[in-house]
């Protein structure tokens, strides 16, 4: 072991980047939680100032959607 190792500072024990603005936060609050077919999941954190701003669950985007609907006069 050498002298950094015993002067650098313990990081926070629970800490995450905030989703909406990518400060990090040592208090994130959960606002989305994407399951994965295959693996573990991953959640999504904001920080307390941005937590009110969000709506929680997922989104289009997270389920797969573009945001843009097909022209149903299309044939498919």
């Amino acid at each position: 072991m050498n002298l950094r190792g015993l002067t650098v500072p313990v990081p926070p024990e629970r800490s995450a980047r905030c989703l909406n603005c990518g400060r990090l936060t040592t208090a994130p609050v959960t606002v989305r939680r994407i399951e994965t077919p295959s693996g573990p999941g991953r959640t999504l954190y904001a920080c307390p100032a941005c937590a009110p701003l969000l709506v929680p669950g997922p989104g289009p985007v997270d389920c797969g959607f573009s945001g843009s609907r097909p022209d149903p006069r299309e044939a498919v």
